[in-house]
């Protein structure tokens, strides 16, 4: 397989969120393929903010995509930068009146927790190949919790997996440099 962005980002959600069960919840969509991968060839945040508009009006559109991840390679590369930009991203989803309907989750080659040192394991529950933004359905989200047990335990659980691994074995599932995903 091609070494692209979202060829990576296919094996990530595919090898790391799936096959380490990073979120219970994707396997099913994934099986099922209702992914949607988008490419934003947005080079600054303007014209990735009308690429995340075109992506949430397909998301609602389109009944048989039930998540999208928007991948933008070339713009937000630094977390700050991008972090600051989630803000933005959010005011969106309320301006357009479909903040009952979607949520966007975060993630970034460079994702790191308030007060966490940068190589804290639990940074890379978050972590992709590259910058991209998850649009979800409320609807689906909802559906996912009330079929899971305890989702309220999900995240302590990935930080203790994580952090349980082994170097060798943490190293080789997640420290991979881009195109080697």
């Amino acid at each position: 397989m091609a070494h692209t962005p979202l060829a990576d980002t296919r094996r990530w959600i595919t090898d790391v969120v799936v096959g380490h069960n990073l979120c219970p919840f994707a396997a099913r969509p994934l099986r099922e393929d209702l992914i949607r991968y988008a490419l934003s060839e947005a080079s600054s945040p303007d014209a990735l903010i009308v690429d995340l508009g075109a992506e949430i009006s397909r998301l609602l559109a389109d009944v048989d995509i039930e998540t999208s991840v928007l991948v933008h390679p070339h713009v937000l590369q630094e977390f700050t930068d991008y972090n600051q930009f989630l803000s933005t991203a959010d005011m969106i989803l309320e301006k357009l009146g479909v903040s009952d309907k979607l949520q966007i989750a975060s993630f970034h080659p460079q994702y790191r927790f308030a007060d966490s040192p940068p190589d804290d394991p639990a940074n890379y529950t978050n972590r992709s190949p590259w910058p991209m933004l998850h649009l979800l359905r409320e609807a689906s989200i909802t559906r996912a919790v009330e079929r899971h047990g305890d989702p309220d335990a999900i995240p302590e659980r990935n930080v203790e997996y994580l952090r349980g691994l082994d170097k060798d074995a943490f190293q080789a599932a997640f420290i991979k440099p881009v195109g080697e995903v």
